[in-house]
């Protein structure tokens, strides 16, 4: 968004775009490879019940669709836990990357819209003090997130395989 604001160029966007969704799809490639083996017994390790249960049921019914949605919808949405689902289940890895590439193109492109059209604005609001020391305390905030997660995964990962041998 930043370098598309900066330059104001629909070929940059186009191209920003691109390679985000590019980013992206690759980006999923490791995941359903390490997921896929494992089927759907492997995501009770990974999940936590209470979401499992919710995206098993929304993946079996409609793979397709809810992964158009997860991979649409904004952070702090759930899109690997819906990729995992997918794969885990066996929905077809070229349809699944097709469809997530899809939809992140959409979704990138639309926001290279925004960019182009409201982002000079943003950006000379970005270097208001105030509102860098909030962006900073929400960086910190979703590190420390991101951290907690990472680590109840591996937890709930090593508790899995612990009981399985």
């Amino acid at each position: 968004m930043a370098l598309t604001a900066g330059h104001r160029n629909l070929a940059d966007m186009l191209y920003y775009a691109l390679m985000s969704t590019a980013g992206s799809v690759l980006g999923c490639l490791p995941l359903d490879l390490t997921i896929r083996p494992l089927g759907a017994k492997g995501l009770e390790t990974h999940l936590p019940q209470r979401r499992l249960k919710r995206i098993r049921d929304k993946v079996k019914d409609n793979a397709g669709r809810a992964l158009v949605v997860a991979a649409l919808a904004p952070p702090p949405f759930p899109f690997t836990a819906f990729v995992m689902a997918a794969a885990a289940l066996q929905y077809p890895r070229g349809r699944l990357l097709g469809v997530i590439g899809l939809a992140r193109l959409v979704r990138f492109v639309l926001v290279g819209f925004l960019a182009l059209r409201f982002g000079e604005r943003i950006l000379r609001w970005a270097k208001i003090p105030a509102v860098q020391d909030v962006l900073i305390g929400f960086i910190v905030v979703c590190t420390v997130g991101s951290v907690v997660s990472v680590y109840g995964w591996i937890k709930r990962s090593r508790g899995g395989y612990a009981l399985a041998r």
